[in-house]
């Protein structure tokens, strides 16, 4: 907004009576509201914001009216008005902005925070989810796009439709694993994933890369299936960050996101957008853990050869004469009582496969270090390192390797101990501050414990 908001007259600004449009009635009052933090206005048909002087300049100025009703006069005894972005600021504010799948345009009575909504009486968040507009068609017509999908994964089919009809029905819940597509360039992966756009709407739906997951903006949250695509050829660094940048919108908690858009406020939205990965790769492509709960791995052995000269054309002009609306009517109807959202996937033998070839030769080395020393329930690399030998000890020397052997660690069955007692996580071993890993199976107590014994100088290769 202005400066003119801060000298508000509230007694004068109440609702008029009469409705205010432009002469030629393209816009009106009640396709704004003021945004109060943000000293700006949202124009509600493109879910954008505005500043004040563009309001007034569509909007003509507003009759002001008293408490009661009755049409306040200048000093001249002439009816008093004051600029639309003014009577906005009064009558139509929020206090949040927010994207959440099923809540109304404007969110009565409510604040949402890092841990969730809260009460907040008088309080107002503006909505900026737009419901989906497609017109059904017939779901017994949706045959010829279930056929597609069953020619590429058809032993994964039914899992792949009732996810993808889990985001039409439920946009709101959060699935806590991502699909992941995986086979030959040219197959129609994305063409199964793009049928189902119209039927969540196209600004549901948020196509990105690898690169723009690990970049700085992250309006992608905002979508009810969040498409990446060509996950390859990440390198052994990036493939772990991009693995532990995903995990905060594949699965819940975090119950609430940050979203970081350029030129625009931080703002908070509920977590629930449904993630789908597609690659051409099972090595050079994405890195899983052997106990990784949050990827279901769909992989297709099929090629381009595989597909008539006249199948695409066919299949897209199925979907534009109607096609699309008799697929997203069996997202719709279909019955998916059966499917938990919440539970941890299959792993299917492409998860397997996916598992094993992101195991090195590092990996099969640090296994055999680990036996050797004992599987301590506490170590740190130091001391891995001092026991090492051979090509893994010149593996863990490099600078460039440091990196990953965190995540190798992770694969071998240890996770990092967090000192809560310190800003950087960090424990004190010797005359170091350094991370500290402890085998997972532990309980937080025994982690605890072979920590603060290894701290203290006890035998780093005793048992607990």
């Amino acid at each position: 907004m202005n400066d003119q908001l801060d000298d508000i007259e509230s007694p004068s600004l109440a609702a008029p009576n009469d409705t205010v449009v432009t002469d030629d009635d393209a816009l009106s009052l009640e396709d704004f509201y003021a945004d109060m933090k943000s000293r700006q206005f949202m124009y509600v048909p493109a879910r954008e914001l505005w500043p004040a002087a563009s309001v007034d300049a569509r909007i003509p100025p507003v009759p002001a009216r008293d408490v009661t009703g009755n049409a306040v006069l200048d000093e001249r005894g002439k009816p008093k008005k004051i600029a639309a972005s003014k009577w906005l600021a009064t009558n139509r504010p929020v206090e949040q902005m927010t994207w959440a799948p099923g809540a109304p345009l404007v969110i009565r009575d409510k604040l949402i925070s890092e841990g969730g909504w809260i009460e907040c009486n008088g309080a107002s968040v503006f909505n900026l989810y737009r419901q989906p507009t497609i017109q059904l068609g017939d779901a017994s017509k949706a045959r010829p796009w279930l056929d597609h999908v069953d020619k590429i994964y058809p032993d994964d089919s039914g899992h792949i439709v009732k996810w993808l009809a889990h985001r039409r029905q439920r946009p709101a819940d959060k699935i806590n694993h991502a699909l992941v597509l995986g086979g030959n360039q040219g197959i129609g992966k994305d063409t199964i994933v793009e049928a189902a756009k119209p039927a969540i709407g196209p600004w549901n739906f948020q196509g990105i890369t690898p690169k723009q997951m690990l970049g700085r903006f992250n309006g992608f949250a905002k979508s009810v299936i969040l498409h990446i695509s060509e996950a390859r050829n990440l390198g052994d660094i990036d493939r772990f960050a991009f693995y532990e940048v995903t995990k905060n919108y594949i699965a819940a908690p975090p119950d609430v996101l940050r979203v970081d858009e350029k030129n625009l406020r931080e703002y908070n939205l509920s977590n629930c957008c449904g993630v789908v990965i597609t690659t051409n790769y099972k090595t050079n492509g994405i890195y899983l853990p052997a106990d990784d709960r949050r990827h279901y791995v769909a992989w297709s052995d099929l090629d381009k050869q595989d597909f008539s000269d006249g199948y695409w054309n066919d299949l897209y002009g199925w979907y534009g004469a109607g096609g699309y609306g008799h697929i997203a009517a069996h997202l719709d109807t279909l019955d998916i009582s059966d499917f938990n959202a919440k539970a941890p996937p299959p792993k299917t033998a492409a998860f397997w496969a996916i598992v094993q070839s992101n195991r090195s030769s590092e990996d099969a080395e640090l296994e055999d270090l680990l036996d050797e020393i004992g599987r301590p329930a506490a170590i740190h690399i130091s001391r891995l390192m001092a026991a090492a030998n051979g090509e893994l000890a010149e593996w863990m020397s490099e600078p460039r390797n440091r990196r990953a052997i965190p995540h190798k660690l992770e694969s071998c069955g240890y996770s990092l101990i967090n000192n809560s007692g310190a800003k950087d996580g960090y424990w004190r071993v010797g005359e170091r501050r350094q991370p500290v890993y402890g085998r997972k199976e532990l309980s937080e107590r025994e982690r605890l414990a072979a920590v603060r014994r290894l701290t203290a100088g006890v035998d780093w290769s005793e048992p607990v």
